[in-house]
């Protein structure tokens, strides 16, 4: 019998609970039949597949992370902003690591343009407009933040930096003040990054 209140929903908030449990790879339509005692063939009048579950997931998890941003970013600008921005996809990531990485599923093109993925985008513009970049240096920002901070949360998950005295947050915070300054600088290298090119850097003077 299909377990009354079983909606596409319900199940697709479940198995975001158990991609946090067990990881995302490992969530699948059997899986969570067996979360809620029911047979497998109930949950397909809800959804069509293991993929399809993930597709929701993957939506369900761009939209609450989208929020959770939103509300970081209200009321800041610069590198405020840039902060808010970054420590909330980094809470995020380590509060609901299987959500985080149902977030990062590559979705098909019609999809992903009705997704919340569209507004990480916009809002990610929006904090680098505070930085008055033109195209392309806007995208390559887009893309070098996004690339940073997804790094640094995926190997800092996997306890790549456990194993120094350093403190990660320590590290985190000196990221975001480099970031900072290299966007306030126009990604033009100079004496306040304490950067001067010459045969050190493998720049021939």
């Amino acid at each position: 019998m299909v377990r009354v209140g079983l909606t596409a929903e319900r199940l697709t908030r479940a198995g975001a609970e158990l991609a946090d449990e067990v990881g995302f790879d490992q969530v699948t339509v059997s899986a969570l039949a067996r979360r809620f005692d029911v047979k497998v063939a109930s949950l397909y009048s809800h959804v069509k597949s293991s993929q399809d579950l993930k597709t929701r997931i993957a939506l369900f998890a761009l939209e609450e992370l989208a929020d959770r941003v939103a509300a970081a970013l209200a009321g800041r600008a610069g590198k405020d902003a840039l902060a808010a921005f970054a420590d909330a996809y980094r809470d995020y990531a380590r509060e609901h690591p299987g959500r985080y990485a149902a977030a990062r599923l590559r979705l098909d093109p019609e999809t992903a343009a009705a997704s919340a993925g569209v507004r990480h985008a916009q809002m990610t513009r929006a904090i680098l407009r505070g930085y008055d970049l033109t195209e392309p240096d806007q995208t390559h920002a887009v893309r070098m933040l996004g690339s940073v901070f997804h790094g640094y949360v995926s190997l800092e998950m996997a306890g790549g930096f456990s194993h120094t005295a350093v403190d990660s947050q320590e590290t985190w915070s000196w990221i975001l003040d480099r970031l900072d300054a290299l966007l306030r600088n126009g990604f033009t290298p100079g004496p306040a990054d304490g950067f001067t090119p010459g045969p050190a850097h493998g720049i021939a003077p």
